[in-house]
């Protein structure tokens, strides 16, 4: 069976993790910052950004996670970039899309804001667009992918053994 590594820098955030996946044998969550050396050895199936990847530098995040990742393994990111003129259309989609939902799932206003509603937060700095040139320049042949909610989506899967070396 195989096994699930979480690394989170924030104190209680990553006790947070712990308790939810307690019941969980093959699951870990490390308390560290994601600041992998370059010539790390490739371990994982699957490494995966969820709202994560605007906290870090941009190309050593994605160069670390390129770089343990075993021939045809996945990276699949599910990103926040910083909002441009260009993106008011999507943008005012997700604003009124945000509300509906919002009052769908949630028809009370909370009183207290959701334990797992307190991780550290950042802006993104970088554009979709500045983003996208890093990945494709890091990544070849990353598909990437616009979202509602202010999100985007990039998949990339490294080369198989013997199919060329990623790019250093």
């Amino acid at each position: 069976m195989g096994e699930v590594t979480g690394i989170e820098q924030d104190t209680g955030t990553a006790a947070r993790a712990r308790a939810n996946l307690a019941h969980i044998d093959n699951a870990d969550v490390r308390e560290e910052s994601f600041d992998l050396s370059p010539d790390e050895q490739p371990r994982y199936d699957l490494v995966s950004f969820v709202a994560v990847l605007h906290h870090l530098p941009l190309e050593p995040a994605l160069r670390a996670a390129r770089s343990v990742l075993r021939p045809g393994g996945c990276l699949v990111i599910v990103g926040l970039a910083r909002e441009t003129p260009a993106d008011l259309p999507r943008s005012l989609a997700s604003v009124f899309l945000n509300a509906a939902v919002g009052a769908v799932r949630h028809p009370r206003r909370a009183v207290a804001e959701p334990e797992n509603m307190t991780a550290p937060t950042a802006e993104p700095l970088e554009t979709f667009e500045q983003i996208e040139a890093v990945a494709r320049d890091v990544l070849p042949g990353v598909k990437m992918r616009r979202r509602l909610f202010w999100r985007y989506t990039a998949v990339w899967v490294a080369p198989a053994a013997g199919f060329g070396a990623t790019v250093g």
